[in-house]
C-alpha cells in the first residue's frame, strides 16, 4: 500500500461521503474512487458498504481505518524528527499537560539544565491529550498519566504515584467527609465529565470539560466536582476542599518517548527523570 492510497482512503471513511472527500483531497471523485477500488481489489476484502443513500465503514474498513491514521501520523513524525536532527541548534521538546505534574516537571528542567552537555528543553503545554504530540512527532518525549493517557508503543519509565482526591466547594454536602468512595462522586450531580477520545461526553448532569484549565475554574466557580491526581491540588483556590478518594485507581506519573528514538540528548534527560523520582 501507498501513503497516497492510504490518504485517499482515509479522507472517505472520515467524510463517509466520496464527493466531500474528493473535495478535501483536492481531486476529482472519479480517481477517488479508482482508487478505493484497486486498494480493496489488492486486499481482497470490501473496506466501504455503499448504497445509493449512505456510504458506511466494514469492520475491515475500520480496522484499517485505524492503522492508517496511525501510519500517516508516523510518517508524518518522522519527517518532523528528520528535520529536527539537521537543525543548527539541537534541542529537545517536551510535551506535558497544562497544570500537571508541576513539581515533577520544574525538578527535571532544572536537574537536566545542571548536566555536563545538556540542551535546550522547549515545553509544549497541552490542554488535554500530551501523548498526541509524541505520536505525530512534535514532541521527543512527554510527562503522562496512567491510566488517563495511553502509553500504548512508547517506552515509559516512572516517575511517581500518587492517589487521588475529589476536589469541590467547601459549601458541597460531601466537602465535610473525611473519606469518599468513588460511588460517592459518580453520584454527585456536579460531577465534571470529560470527552472520550472520539469527542463524545458520557450521559450526565455535570458540565463539559475540555481541559484542566476549565475544569479548574469551573470547580471554582462552584459548578462542578471532580476527581483529580493529589498532587494537581496543590496551592487550591481559596473556598476549595480535597477529601481523599479512598478505592479511585492510582496515578502514574511517566516519561514517555517513542521507542526507536536513539538520542542521546533524550537518553540523558530520562536518566535524570530517573534519578530523583
Amino acid at each position: 500500500m501507498e501513503t497516497r492510497e492510504l490518504r485517499y482512503f482515509v479522507a472517505v471513511a472520515e467524510e463517509l461521503h466520496f464527493g466531500r472527500a474528493a473535495e478535501r483531497l483536492g481531486i476529482a471523485q472519479p480517481p477517488l474512487s479508482r482508487t478505493i477500488a484497486q486498494l480493496e481489489h489488492r486486499l481482497g476484502v470490501a473496506l466501504l458498504e455503499r448504497t445509493s443513500r449512505k456510504v458506511s465503514l466494514t469492520n475491515a474498513g475500520a480496522v484499517l481505518l485505524a492503522e492508517a491514521r496511525a501510519i500517516l501520523a508516523a510518517v508524518v513524525a518522522a519527517e518532523r524528527r528528520a528535520r529536527g536532527a539537521a537543525a543548527d541548534r539541537p534541542s529537545l521538546v517536551m510535551a506535558a499537560k497544562t497544570g500537571g505534574s508541576g513539581e515533577v516537571l520544574a525538578k527535571l528542567l532544572d536537574a537536566y539544565a545542571a548536566e555536563p552537555g545538556a540542551i535546550p528543553v522547549e515545553l509544549l503545554l497541552c490542554e488535554a491529550n500530551p501523548h498526541v504530540p509524541l505520536l505525530d512527532g512534535r514532541a521527543d518525549v512527554a510527562l503522562l498519566h496512567e491510566p488517563y493517557e495511553p502509553t500504548n508503543g512508547l517506552d515509559v519509565e516512572v516517575l511517581n504515584t500518587e492517589a487521588q482526591v475529589a476536589v469541590m466547594p467547601g459549601s458541597h454536602p460531601l466537602a465535610m467527609r473525611t473519606g469518599l468512595r468513588m460511588a460517592d462522586v459518580l453520584a454527585a450531580p456536579e460531577l465534571a465529565r470529560w470527552p472520550a477520545a472520539d469527542g463524545t461526553y458520557p450521559d450526565g448532569t455535570g458540565v463539559e470539560v475540555r481541559s484542566l484549565t476549565q475544569l479548574l475554574q469551573m470547580v471554582g466557580l462552584g459548578r462542578a466536582v471532580a476527581v483529580l491526581p493529589e498532587g494537581v491540588c496543590t496551592g487550591l483556590a481559596e473556598g476549595l476542599v480535597a477529601v481523599p478518594v479512598v478505592d479511585a485507581p492510582k496515578v502514574t506519573t511517566v516519561i514517555a518517548w517513542p521507542p526507536h528514538s536513539r538520542s542521546r540528548a533524550l537518553a540523558d534527560l530520562v536518566r535524570v527523570a530517573t534519578g530523583f523520582s
